[in-house]
C-alpha cells in the first residue's frame, strides 16, 4: 500500500498569518492563486472559469496534538472531538475549501473565496 502524499502545488495568498484569516472562506475569504507543479498540470484539463471545486490542503501551521477543541474557538461552547468540527488543529490537518474558479491558465488557477494562508500546500482538487 502506498501511503505517501504528493503535493500538487501551493497557495499564493494575501493572508500571511493564520490569525488574519476568517474561519471559513464564505466568511471573508479572498481571491487567491493556486500554483500547480509541472508534473500535475495535465490534471487541470477540464477545469473552467466559473466551475465550483473543492481544494484539499495541508494546513501546515496547525497543531497536530489536539483531539478536542471548543468549536470555532468559542470557550463558552463545550469541548468536542475534532472529528466533529472544522478545526484546523487535528491529527492530520487537511483543509477542505469550496471555491469557484475565476481565472485559469496552464500554470495556475485563481479561486475565490479562499481563507488559506500564503504557502499552504495543495493536496488535491476535486469537482464540487
Amino acid at each position: 500500500m502506498n501511503t505517501s502524499l504528493k503535493i500538487i502545488g501551493y497557495v499564493q495568498s494575501d493572508f500571511k498569518k493564520r490569525s488574519d484569516t476568517p474561519r471559513q472562506g464564505d466568511e471573508g475569504g479572498i481571491v487567491a492563486t493556486l500554483h500547480i507543479e509541472d508534473e500535475f498540470r495535465d490534471a487541470m484539463d477540464g477545469l473552467k472559469v466559473g466551475m465550483e471545486i473543492v481544494l484539499l490542503t495541508w494546513l501546515h501551521e496547525a497543531d497536530r496534538n489536539y483531539l478536542k477543541v471548543h468549536p470555532r474557538g468559542n470557550e463558552s461552547i463545550p469541548m468536542r472531538g475534532v472529528f466533529s468540527t472544522r478545526s484546523p488543529d487535528r491529527p492530520n490537518p487537511i483543509g477542505m475549501h469550496p471555491v469557484t474558479i475565476t481565472y485559469i491558465d496552464r500554470e495556475s488557477i485563481k479561486v475565490t473565496p479562499l481563507e488559506a494562508i500564503d504557502g499552504t500546500l495543495l493536496l488535491d482538487i476535486k469537482n464540487a
